[in-house]
C-alpha cells in the first residue's frame, strides 16, 4: 500500500474539488479523501499506477499548486535515466 498526503492551497472551493474528482477518476486503483478544511488531499495506491509528475500535472491543470507532506514514497518517483557521477 502506497500512502501520499498532499496540501493544495484553494481545495476549500467546491467547484475546485469537483475538477479534482474529474482528473482523479481516470486513475485504475487510486483512493483518496479530500479534507476541505484543511485543504489536504490523502491518497492511498496499491501499486504506483503514476508518478508525482503526473499527479502534479493534474493539480496544476485545475490551478492548484500541490505541496507533498511527508516522505514521498520512492514508487512515486520519476525514474530519471541518467547516473550520478562519483568522483
Amino acid at each position: 500500500m502506497i500512502e501520499l498526503e498532499v496540501y493544495a492551497a484553494g481545495l476549500r472551493n467546491l467547484d475546485t474539488v469537483l475538477a479534482l474528482d474529474r482528473q482523479l477518476e481516470t486513475v485504475p486503483g487510486l483512493r483518496y479523501k479530500v479534507d476541505r478544511n484543511h485543504d489536504l488531499v490523502y491518497f492511498e495506491l496499491e501499486e504506483a499506477v503514476l508518478t508525482l509528475r503526473e499527479l502534479r500535472a493534474m493539480f496544476r491543470k485545475i490551478g492548484l499548486e500541490p505541496r507533498f507532506i511527508g516522505a514521498v514514497p520512492e514508487e512515486l518517483r520519476d525514474k530519471s535515466k541518467t547516473e550520478r557521477l562519483v568522483s
